[in-house]
């Protein structure tokens, strides 16, 4: 099956408020779609630096719009590619279903190939930290780097992760006022991905099953891969990955920041923005 809106009011809805925040995109860009063998799939250019390129990807039900607040200082030196990833709410166009994550290489393979550049860093949130890897364990052409943010793959998500998630969009509902003295960052990021994120809701995703990483896969990822964790992450338990990758592959470091959640982008924005550009 095809990821789709409940109804023609959920497509509307969803793409007035991503047509919204496009707007606050603060670099000029351009719009790409790319083919893949599981359709367009809609990239945003920015930048004209002679750095390697950065492509950028979401975390599930997120869009290339998660990047708005970081995207103007990853491309001052670098050519920044953000991704509407298939098979979630955005501006690409499923055709074929993606049944196993093999599928998801495939098609993060193609965007990659579609793109034209020998080599990128690669840089995913959350599920796309998990794409990322996913697809740094079959094959490292065209990738310079993997840096994956609280990537998923290394727990079972449950209900841990559900009560979370319940907790986090009430928060987002706060006044900023209140949201300053609760959590860090800053609250009008937050309000602005707001309608986004509420419309998103209505999205029908069909992705392939979870899948934890092996042992195996991991020791064969053959690129400079960075993990960046969050010390309270409801993802998995992060310093129980630190210390199983340490032995496996040399190639793959990880990090748990203190005092952050799964949200650590938003949290801690300027961290993650260093993070990034150091290690690109």
């Amino acid at each position: 099956m095809l990821g789709h809106f409940a109804d023609d009011k959920a497509r509307e809805r969803y793409f007035a408020a991503y047509a919204a925040i496009l707007r606050k995109w603060p670099v000029p860009a351009v719009e790409l779609d790319v083919d893949t063998r599981f359709g367009p799939t809609r990239v945003r250019r920015s930048g004209a630096g002679a750095g390697t390129p950065i492509v950028l990807l979401p975390g599930h039900l997120g869009s290339s719009l998660s990047w708005y607040p970081y995207v103007a200082d990853l491309a001052e030196h670098h050519p920044v590619y953000a991704v509407d990833t298939i098979g979630e709410p955005g501006h690409s166009t499923q055709t074929h279903p993606l049944e196993t994550d093999d599928d998801m290489a495939d098609w993060l393979a193609d965007v990659l190939t579609g793109l034209g550049h020998d080599k990128v860093h690669l840089v995913g949130l959350s599920r796309g930290g998990f794409l990322a890897l996913t697809l740094a364990t079959r094959t490292s052409e065209r990738l310079a780097s993997v840096i994956a943010v609280e990537p998923g793959g290394f727990a079972w998500i449950g209900t841990r992760f559900i009560l979370w998630s319940f907790l986090e969009i009430f928060r987002w509902l706060l006044p900023s006022a209140v949201l300053r003295r609760i959590t860090s960052g800053d609250p009008d990021v937050r309000h602005t991905f707001r309608p986004l994120l509420f419309a998103a809701l209505k999205y029908k995703a069909h992705l392939p099953p979870q899948h934890l990483f092996t042992d195996d896969e991991l020791r064969a990822i053959n690129v400079p891969t960075h993990l960046v964790l969050a010390e309270r992450s409801n993802i998995h338990r992060s310093h129980e990955v630190v210390a199983r990758l340490a032995p496996l592959n040399q190639r793959v470091h990880a990090e748990v920041i203190p005092k952050s959640s799964h949200t650590l982008t938003l949290e801690k924005p300027d961290l993650v923005v260093a993070r990034i550009l150091a290690l690109v």
